[in-house]
């Protein structure tokens, strides 16, 4: 069985399941999952598990994400990005200060409230939100609270036809739609608004410098090249760690509880550089929830 993490980027038109059924048949290895769903229109970082690798699919997907892209303020979209159609303009004042902006951009650092976008995978009522949308209705969506842990401008503010557009970089928690938070943010200001631009630049701390397209990770399986499969730690990387020692290692392969001093939630449990259990604090104990020796 292969097994390893694949920092696949994502091209634009495809979906984040489109590029996981591509990479099934290239690698012929049904156990493949991706760890945090990108849009079709997103380019950037999708972290790919295979094999042994699914088992910390999970924690991939929680893991933090960062990303880039363009705010336009002046009108807003059906889909909250530039894919949608016009629903309400709303001219810029050529008087918006990028002081104003960046501390409406502040605001929304911390723990945050949004309502998903109606064209988003979300499900209501065992039915997803797109496909409510694509008939024309519109039903009420749950809140969810999200973490923005940074939100700043990149560009300066370029003012053209009654709009304003600028570039952001934002470092996010999982679930979070930037779509909504460029959508919350022209709220902020008194303006309609969308997100005209992005790219996921970083996820599970997987950057997209050293991300692989499709064609490039064919090129590589048909060289008998596997140097695209990182090693099974890549998916928790972002996980408290602690390293244990020989009998510790041997209680894990037995399902043993462990005394540690750590005091953390969960942990990646290491034995010489090797991930070897998830464990979870039970008490003053803890406990494997998965071993992946």
């Amino acid at each position: 069985m292969i097994t390893g993490i694949i920092n696949l980027k994502k091209e634009a038109g495809m979906t984040s399941h489109d590029a996981v059924s591509h990479l099934r048949r290239l690698l012929k290895e049904k156990k493949i999952g991706h760890g945090g769903t990108l849009d079709p229109d997103v380019v950037g970082v999708l972290p790919i598990a295979v094999g042994k690798a699914t088992r910390v699919l999970e924690y991939m997907t929680d893991s933090g994400k960062v990303y880039e892209g363009q705010v336009t303020l002046g009108f807003s979209t059906t889909t909250e990005d530039s894919s949608g159609e016009l629903v309400k303009k709303t001219p810029v004042s050529l008087e918006l200060s990028e002081a104003e902006v960046d501390e409406a951009m502040a605001s929304f650092i911390g723990s945050i409230t949004q309502i998903p976008p109606m064209y988003s995978a979300v499900k209501v009522n065992g039915k997803k939100l797109y496909e409510y949308a694509r008939t024309g209705q519109v039903v009420e969506r749950p809140e969810r609270q999200v973490t923005i842990y940074d939100f700043i401008r990149t560009s300066s503010l370029v003012f053209d036809e009654e709009c304003c557009r600028f570039n952001f970089r934002v470092a996010c928690g999982k679930g979070t739609y930037v779509r909504t938070l460029a959508v919350d943010l022209g709220v902020k200001l008194g303006y309609s608004s969308h997100m005209s631009q992005l790219i996921r630049t970083a996820s599970a701390g997987l950057q997209l410098k050293d991300a692989l397209t499709l064609d490039q990770i064919a090129d590589k399986i048909e060289q008998n090249d596997n140097s695209f499969l990182l090693p099974i730690e890549y998916g928790v990387c972002d996980l408290p760690q602690c390293e244990l020692n020989q009998a510790q290692k041997e209680d894990v392969s037995f399902g043993r509880t462990l005394f540690l001093s750590e005091k953390e939630d969960l942990l990646a449990g290491f034995y010489e550089g090797k991930v070897i259990a998830i464990l979870e604090r039970r008490g003053a104990q803890y406990k494997p929830r998965k071993v992946l020796m």
